[in-house]
């Protein structure tokens, strides 16, 4: 396939994704490695993941790219609410099938009924996201940030606020905590100036939050480029998710490095920094990805990420070409 190099930057964006996570999957909930470990994509892991087999991260952003895919040939309005009934129809589909959900998207699907054959409204699943939000104080965990990425190329076309409230309404399908929200706008809007520019900065879509919380994000930004992700001990919370995968990239990239070699190099510190690899890695990749194109990603991974729901590489870089604007 020959790509435009904006088409390169659109297709990178998930196979970045895929990347990241399949390269993580097989040393999730281990502990940080030194410096010197070897990272390869051979799979492995907890739920016995195949080499270049992508997880959960993947296989719910795919999710929500069918559905985009879908919205964009009828051509759907940003807010169309079939859009948002469509990914939870996906995400059925995927449930049914996956080897792994995370515990808390897990608990919301299971009261919610997705993945019975009649699966429910979006309305349902924000309801019950909200219930279990309500009930525990909380629901800030990673899920919501590791599939934001489809945003980004839906929205291509669109203002930054539509991306910010895009962003936040698939992100609060499953996890509603004000957090949560922030973490997918941020990486949203710069994984789509990353497209645009070829250039990533986290700090683009500070002026999308709301006055109060900006200062509270660029103190978190400002220091995961002073820590390696390894220092982010608790990164199934979706705060140190976001600092620990963007640790990884602005902590590889001080001596200059760009294309293939930081996003190798960035891809491989995340998995190093142990506890939830697949994840931090996942969200690093889509920024990468989108930022130095697909043809950035070693051919010896891309030759074998595969995933749900039977797709490829080659297809998820057509998936992701669909879902964005022509």
């Amino acid at each position: 396939m020959q790509l435009t190099t904006r088409q390169d930057r659109i297709a990178g964006t998930l196979l970045g994704l895929a990347a990241g996570d399949a390269l993580g999957a097989g040393y999730e909930f281990g502990p940080p490695l030194p410096e010197d470990t070897p990272i390869v994509m051979t799979g492995g892991g907890s739920f016995g993941w195949e080499p270049g087999e992508w997880t959960d991260d993947t296989g719910m952003a795919v999710g929500i790219a069918f559905a985009m895919r879908s919205a964009r040939s009828r051509g759907a309005a940003i807010a169309d609410e079939r859009l948002f009934d469509d990914i939870v129809a996906h995400w059925g589909r995927w449930a049914g099938e996956t080897k792994d959900i995370g515990s808390q998207t897990s608990t919301i699907f299971g009261a919610a009924g997705v993945g019975r054959a009649q699966g429910p409204s979006a309305a349902r699943l924000r309801t019950e996201a909200r219930a279990f939000h309500e009930r525990t104080g909380r629901s800030a965990g990673n899920g919501s940030l590791m599939r934001t990425a489809p945003v980004a190329l839906f929205t291509l076309d669109q203002s930054p606020d539509d991306v910010a409230a895009l962003a936040a309404a698939i992100g609060e399908l499953t996890h509603v905590e004000r957090t949560a929200g922030e973490a997918c706008v941020l990486w949203s809007l710069a994984v789509r100036h990353a497209i645009e520019t070829g250039l990533m900065d986290i700090r683009i879509g500070l002026p999308l939050l709301e006055d109060s919380r900006q200062d509270h994000w660029r103190g978190l930004i400002t220091l995961s480029e002073s820590l390696q992700p390894r220092d982010f001990r608790r990164n199934g919370w979706v705060v140190e998710a976001f600092q620990a995968a963007w640790s990884a990239i602005a902590t590889t990239r001080g001596s200059g490095q760009r294309g293939a070699v930081h996003l190798v190099g960035a891809l491989e510190a995340a998995v190093r920094g142990g506890r939830d690899t697949d994840t931090v890695a996942a969200i690093a990749g889509s920024l990468l990805g989108a930022a130095y194109g697909a043809t950035a990603i070693p051919e010896r991974w891309r030759a074998i990420l595969h995933g749900w729901s039977g797709i490829d590489a080659s297809d998820l870089a057509t998936l992701a070409l669909d879902v964005a604007p022509s």
